[in-house]
């Protein structure tokens, strides 16, 4: 029997030279047909030519007989020397996993199957921990996220399990549920994300986040105030806040980078206000200091005279606190503490009431006001970036909006230049009221006249 396996032959397809053509080699040495092993039929793929730092010996596709029928085994090494099985009922699928295989180790996209069982609470809670460059805010936002979210269904499954059927089945739920879709879409992003991370650690082959559209978010079309309810919010709010509305209704500063600006940052000589930094407030109650989010929210803008004259008032009157220090913030509470996101919302909301604004107008629109304001009075695309502190130019065309008394003298402007070219009335007149030529007859009247 040792003499018969050794002397087997082994069938190797080669496509070097031309088309494919069956050559023979020497069947292996070892002897699998010794009493007591199972009766393999033993097929050794070798590589030839094509990568030849590959090394000879490829995946070998094994027959055995087993009570459930014949199984094939698929056995190939990992690139780095592990040895791996895969078993199949058919011996065209053990050729198909075999040359699947050592195509993936030669293009250098191998995955081993046994990497992706890593579960998912484990990997995501190392994706978290290495993401050293996340704002304070963000970390507790992902961390809520993965939690309360995406957790209770992937936690305890391994990456390599995770299919585009259960991410749309999760998706789909969730949809379903009291979550907006926005909140819905930014769950599908962080999930995204760490797959994503996963694929380039070589632990699944494929994103299983595939869904079109499911990472979009489609924000409804926020309200914004006219420049007079702007001055009105900002006379009915306390003297210690006035600056904060008229700099986030006329210039568009967002929450925490008012809440974040100190006095070193307002240049009255240059009439302009810098941007280095925003305040972030934790569930916890702790404030502190950030970057922006990109480097294009490290900004300098130019501010209107009257805000100039405003902003020495407050100096003068509220500039008590740190004085003389120039990291001292610029708006403080009556204690001289940073202003808490929560002390904000109680002083907003008592100013809205007395003010006639759209329903459900926020804080934040007040930003939304001034930029839109900016683009219609002829703000560039690039000139918005600029004073937004956005790195994208669609954020920028989001306040591009078409405001009403905008539309209207558009539709002057338009309306005139139409009027400018409209012919005479002699030239108006339409074709069928027109005189017709003598001895034109037409084609009723030739009709009328055959019956007749």
């Amino acid at each position: 029997n040792l003499t018969a396996s050794r002397a087997r032959i082994a069938t190797t397809t080669s496509n070097v030279g031309g088309p494919s053509r069956a050559v023979t080699r020497p069947g292996p040495t070892t002897n699998l047909f010794a009493p007591g092993r199972p009766n393999y039929e033993h097929t050794i793929a070798r590589c030839r030519g094509a990568c030849p730092n590959v090394g000879a010996l490829m995946a070998s596709i094994l027959k055995r007989q087993t009570t459930r029928g014949v199984r094939y085994d698929v056995r190939y090494r990992t690139p780095d020397g592990g040895v791996r099985t895969k078993t199949v009922r058919t011996r065209r699928d053990a050729e198909r996993v075999a040359s699947t295989v050592e195509a993936d180790k030669i293009r250098g996209e191998f995955v081993d199957p046994r990497a992706g069982a890593i579960t998912f609470d484990e990997y995501s809670t190392r994706w978290l921990a290495e993401r050293a460059n996340l704002r304070p805010n963000t970390r507790v936002v992902y961390e809520q996220q993965l939690r309360t979210h995406i957790a209770p269904t992937f936690a305890k499954l391994q990456l390599s399990t995770i299919s585009p059927a259960k991410v749309r089945s999760w998706q789909s739920a969730k949809l379903q549920t009291k979550l907006s879709p926005n909140t819905v879409a930014k769950c599908y992003r962080l999930l995204r994300t760490i797959m994503n991370t996963a694929v380039e650690d070589e632990l699944i082959v494929r994103n299983p986040c595939m869904l079109k559209g499911a990472a979009v978010e489609r924000a409804d079309e926020r309200p914004i105030a006219t420049a007079e309810q702007v001055w009105q919010l900002a006379m009915a709010a306390h003297e210690r806040y006035r600056c904060m509305i008229l700099l986030a209704g006329f210039v568009g500063l967002r929450q925490g980078e008012l809440l974040g600006l100190e006095r070193r940052h307002v240049d009255l000589m240059r009439s302009s206000v810098r941007v280095e930094q925003q305040s972030c407030e934790l569930p916890a109650g702790v404030v502190s200091l950030a970057p922006p989010k990109t480097a294009a929210g490290v900004r300098t803008i130019a501010i209107p005279a009257f805000l100039v004259a405003e902003l020495r008032a407050h100096l003068d009157t509220y500039g008590t606190y740190g004085t003389n220090v120039p990291n001292a913030r610029l708006f403080v509470n009556d204690a001289g503490a940073p202003v808490r996101k929560g002390n904000l919302h109680e002083w907003w909301v008592a100013a809205r009431k007395q003010v006639d604004v759209p329903d459900g107008f926020r804080f934040h629109d007040l930003r939304h006001t001034a930029n839109t304001l900016t683009a219609a009075h002829g703000a560039s695309t690039a000139e918005l970036m600029a004073r937004l502190g956005h790195a994208s130019p669609a954020a920028a065309l989001r306040y591009q909006h078409a405001t009403r008394s905008r539309d209207t003298e558009l539709a002057t402007l338009v309306g005139a230049t139409f009027e400018a070219a409209r012919p005479s009335e002699s030239q108006c007149t339409p074709a069928r009221m027109r005189s017709r030529p003598e001895g034109l007859v037409s084609a009723s009247e030739r009709t009328i006249e055959a019956i007749g």
